[in-house]
């Protein structure tokens, strides 16, 4: 099952939202050990989880969080242009481009729910009417990004961090579903469920 949620929502889910922020800092603090704010709670978060952002949410089966990630749009505050603008080259603002940040996979999760995860990505920014998505992630998630089927363009990197643009386009969806063993008309209920039956391309207004 797939969820996309604004930060404003997760107190209907507190559970899933407990479990996400719970595995961030297990994957960030303890496994990739960068210096990030864990709460009393074991929970990971930061300034721009306060900005109301999109999570997009894969559960497993028994409902806990298997893998999410976070959007907010270029437009506004985001952590490529407040703190690595300079990987890449400065920093990049657009209507139809988001950050895409904090790929977390629980630990145990298997390829395929990471990779539905990425579908789910897909599926935002197609009926989103997004051209793309700019990350800034541990380096060493290339190789990951590649076997799971959706490759970013590298902009730059330094010290292990690196910078992405990831194309939103039909042929990259299309593969991804298949890898996935996901439907087309799946992934688009997923969509629907949260913003209606939206005209793929018709972008809705953003929070931020």
């Amino acid at each position: 099952m797939i969820r996309y949620l604004y930060a404003s929502e997760l107190t209907h889910y507190p559970d899933l939202a407990a479990d996400m922020f719970r595995d961030r800092a297990v994957q960030f603090r303890d496994r990739l050990g960068w210096e990030v704010q864990v709460d009393a709670l074991g929970w990971e978060t930061d300034a721009y989880d306060a900005m109301d952002p999109l999570y997009v949410l894969a559960e497993d089966g028994a409902g806990g969080h298997a893998a999410s990630m976070r959007f907010l749009p270029t437009t506004g505050p985001h952590m490529l242009a407040d703190v690595f603008a300079g990987l890449a080259g400065g920093p990049v603002r657009s209507g139809r481009i988001w950050e895409c940040t904090r790929f977390c996979l629980a630990p145990g999760t298997k390829t395929k729910a990471a990779r539905t995860l990425l579908l789910a990505a897909s599926e935002l920014g197609l009926g989103m009417g997004l051209t793309h998505a700019v990350g800034v992630f541990d380096a060493a998630m290339i190789r990951v990004y590649r076997r799971l089927g959706w490759e970013p363009e590298v902009l730059g990197r330094e010290n292990g961090i690196a910078v992405g643009l990831w194309t939103f386009a039909p042929a990259t969806h299309d593969a991804l579903a298949r890898r996935c063993g996901v439907t087309h008309a799946t992934a688009r209920a997923w969509f629907e469920a949260a913003f209606g039956d939206l005209p793929r391309g018709h972008a809705l207004p953003t929070r931020a």
